[in-house]
């Protein structure tokens, strides 16, 4: 049987550090965090969690401030409808590439929070501000406003919205683990940037259509909004997320490799200033330079990124096929659960299964069950590729635990999609009947822990050996 690579020292092991029973964080902001949570576990959340919402409630009423300052109250109105209509669309996109392992609704909702109030307030004060001083620098406004267009404005926003990536992969890493998680995050921003820099856009062509007396599709505002919502709502998203993907890149890094941690997200940030310096200086290309740049750089990249994300959701979900088998072998899953949680088709029939005979709450528990079990199938892979961090026992402990406490209902919902889904044609396994189910470690020489219960008990002891799951027994 193959040698399974070894994890990071246990934190209670000889040599470790002093500290038993808690993981060791190496880093500074994951120390001092821990600690906090530690000495002062609610006032610590107070802190971690009102200090930026009171941010971000502050910024969202600057930056209303300011944009209804801009466009008026009628303008802002008619830019807050004519905004809002591609968020919906783009929001469901990212939550659905996310359903192989889908992160917190409190992760999504600081990185929307981020691009549409502190990141559109940072570019609007820096981007004025800037576009001012070159202008009385070079005493050109002409010139100014072109410089401002296509270097300072792709070096702000794209900086700025690349904050809430950073801030995410820092302090949320258990939740950021791999490129899918990048684009995620950086798209969310983004589109929540897209959403506040749409209302100022609409808005003001909205108010020049007012003193023009145009109105209709030759009006200004119909202009814009075929442009910025019909033919290009994903453009800031489109930038971003080649930030995103340093990001996620950088996470599936190991963590002595840290040159290549710090560089890769900084690749992804310069391509996506320089996907938005072209964007924005297209215009400037000549009578059809905007049409050229679409055609020939926004929609093969766009293209591309959407094969890409697509094609890791797929890998993803053959690792959690490739990894939970081990589990399966120990007892702690039952045969037919690492194909069913392999497929989006099983998985979500497993959560109707569950609605129908249980109830809501079970199908949310199932739901949990999924998230939980995909989390330790990736856990388990960074351990096999060195990748896992200090707590990877820890880790493992709190997710077994988190999946017995689900068993009961999630086990024959699960068991009911493996049937339902299952190929016409059974085939027999790749590997030797072991242990439980007739699973066999799949040349893995690690068995999980065995998890203990809240109160301090262990659990009972994984099932005795029964015969292999045949999906057409009844």
């Amino acid at each position: 049987m193959a040698t399974f690579p070894a994890y990071p020292t246990h934190p209670g092991a000889p040599g470790d550090a002093p500290t038993a029973g808690a993981p060791r964080l190496p880093h500074w902001w994951q120390r001092w965090g821990y600690l906090a949570a530690r000495a002062r576990p609610t006032a610590w959340g107070r802190v971690r969690y009102g200090a930026p919402a009171a941010l971000l409630a502050l910024s969202g009423l600057v930056i209303l401030a300011l944009v209804r300052q801009q466009t008026g109250t009628e303008g802002f109105l008619v830019g807050l409808g004519l905004a809002v209509l591609p968020v919906p669309l783009l929001l469901a996109a990212f939550r659905w590439l996310d359903r192989v392992e889908p992160g917190p609704w409190r992760n999504l909702l600081f990185a929307f929070a981020w691009g549409a109030c502190a990141a559109a307030l940072i570019a609007i004060v820096a981007n004025s501000f800037a576009t001012r001083w070159i202008a009385t620098a070079t005493a050109d406004p002409s010139s100014a406003d072109t410089l401002g267009a296509t270097v300072i404005a792709p070096i702000v926003e794209e900086s700025a919205k690349a904050t809430a990536v950073l801030l995410v992969f820092l302090f949320r890493r258990r939740h950021f683990t791999g490129i899918v998680d990048g684009v995620v995050i950086a798209g969310v921003t983004a589109t929540g940037f897209a959403f506040t820099e749409n209302i100022l856009y609409l808005g003001n062509a909205f108010g020049t259509d007012q003193l023009s007396g145009e109105h209709g599709l030759a009006s200004v505002t119909a202009a814009t909004f075929f442009v910025r919502v019909v033919m290009a709502p994903f453009a800031h998203p489109l930038f971003t997320v080649f930030t995103g993907i340093g990001f996620g890149i950088a996470a599936l890094s190991a963590e002595h490799r840290r040159l290549r941690r710090v560089l890769l997200p900084l690749g992804g940030l310069l391509l996506a200033m320089g996907m938005h310096a072209m964007w924005n200086g297209s215009s400037s290309f000549g009578k059809y330079g905007f049409f050229a740049v679409y055609g020939a750089f926004m929609v093969p990249a766009f293209g591309l990124l959407t094969f890409l994300v697509i094609w890791t959701r797929q890998r993803e979900l053959r690792t959690v096929r490739a990894e939970l088998p081990a589990y399966a072998a120990a007892g702690w899953l039952t045969p037919p659960e690492p194909y069913a949680l392999g497929s989006m088709r099983a998985r979500r029939l497993a959560r109707r299964y569950a609605a129908h005979h249980f109830g809501r709450a079970a199908a949310r528990s199932v739901a949990r069950y999924e998230a939980c079990a995909t989390s330790l199938a990736f856990l388990r892979h960074r351990g096999r590729s060195g990748r896992a961090g200090a707590d990877f026992v820890v880790r493992e402990r709190e997710l077994l635990h988190e999946l017995w406490r689900r068993r009961e209902v999630a086990r024959p919902s699960l068991a009911y999609a493996a049937r339902v889904t299952a190929p016409a044609v059974p085939v027999p396994p790749p590997w030797p009947a072991y242990g439980y189910g007739g699973y066999s470690h799949g040349g893995y020489g690690h068995v999980p822990a065995q998890p203990s219960a809240p109160d301090g008990r262990p659990y009972p002891a994984p099932a005795a050996p029964r015969p292999a799951y045949d999906p057409y027994r009844t």
